[in-house]
């Protein structure tokens, strides 16, 4: 089978083309190369890349391909707004021509990395689910990545078979790693200047899941039968996977000498906490999900990293680690405009 991951020079991307590489797949990648110098450490990308934004591709790219992996947007709430007509642009209007140009082509799968940030504030009652609970997308990002969810799977039917999975906040490490998301900002934080300030009370909660867990997730959207996974979404995590934030910071802090969590509490009980259900994916896809990292492995695995770059504060606060900060660069040194486009 023939795969085309867009996005693949990016945090996900660059584990997610290694591992499908390992399974035997055959592997092409399209991404923009706005992070593809962001790395850490040497990789080798033996597979067909294209250079090319999302919002260019066309027909004559999709050729010889038999399902695609569609991670490419614009990648976190904070990115998200960025500008948001940009958000708009690449994560629903280029996704959504994506799904028409592939289902014209007839290729059979097209699996579509979303977010559980769709729920937004929740009722912290009950765990949320994929079909009853409430969405309430607050940003720019998260409103983007549920419309294209409800537009995709309009186009689901028996020669075109979409499903969505919903990963928690992404952990782990990647060669291309990123800072700006919660428990690596924590373990980055801790690593490079032994503190970590959290400036709500520490309560909010949050699912996270290990990013070698939200491949192996979405490579069981190329392996489990269509029958199964045709037109659904999925919450993806692992069980007893939600967590508060003072435990995402304090498990981050134990396995770095000397380290302290500091609760400035300037910002009050943030009111973005949502617990979430992972009863679908394990009931349908756990003969093909079956994951394999918690967070303690999760913090060993990138203090490992850190210790063989000589990982640094600049390092950590930098352009390298966080994306907004390597967008607003690209944008500052003349080699995209403010259309995220190349000059």
């Amino acid at each position: 089978m023939k795969v085309l991951v867009t996005g693949d020079k990016g945090y996900i991307g660059s584990v997610l083309t290694n591992k499908l590489l390992v399974k035997g797949f055959e592997v092409k990648g399209i991404d923009a190369d706005y992070y593809s110098d962001c790395l850490l450490e040497d990789i080798e990308e033996n597979y067909e890349q294209i250079s090319k934004d999302i919002r260019d591709i066309k027909i004559e790219d999709l050729k010889g391909i038999d399902a695609i992996i569609h991670l490419a947007a614009l990648s976190n709430d904070p990115l998200g707004e960025f500008d948001e007509s940009l958000t708009e642009d690449i994560n629903f209007n280029a996704t959504v021509e994506l799904a028409s140009l592939s289902k014209k082509c007839g290729i059979k799968r097209f699996i579509f990395a979303s977010s559980q940030s769709m729920y937004g504030v929740s009722d912290m009652d009950t765990e949320l689910d994929e079909e009853k609970s409430k969405k309430n997308p607050i940003t720019a990002y998260a409103k983007t990545k549920w419309l294209s969810e409800v537009e995709l799977l309009k186009m689901c039917d028996k020669e075109f078979h979409v499903v969505c999975f919903r990963p928690s906040t992404v952990f782990g490490a990647s060669p291309r790693l990123r800072c700006d998301i919660v428990f690596n900002n924590f373990v980055g934080c801790a690593y490079t200047t032994r503190k970590i300030e959290i400036k709500s009370d520490g309560s909010p909660w949050r699912p996270v899941i290990h990013i070698e867990d939200v491949c192996d997730a979405l490579i069981s959207g190329l392996e489990a039968p269509l029958s199964i996974i045709s037109g659904k979404s999925y919450n993806v995590g692992i069980k007893n996977g939600n967590y508060t934030v003072k435990l995402l910071a304090e498990t981050a802090a134990k396995y770095i000498p000397n380290s302290e969590v500091i609760f400035t509490g300037e910002h009050g009980k943030d009111s973005r906490t949502y617990k979430v259900s992972f009863k679908r994916i394990y009931k349908d896809l756990s003969e093909w999900y079956k994951p394999k990292w918690d967070l303690d492995k999760g913090a060993q695995q990138m203090i490992s990293l850190f210790d063989s770059c000589n990982f640094s504060e600049t390092d950590f606060r930098g352009s390298k680690t966080n994306r907004l900060i390597k967008l607003q660069e690209l944008i500052k040194n003349n080699k995209y405009n403010l259309s995220l486009r190349k000059i």
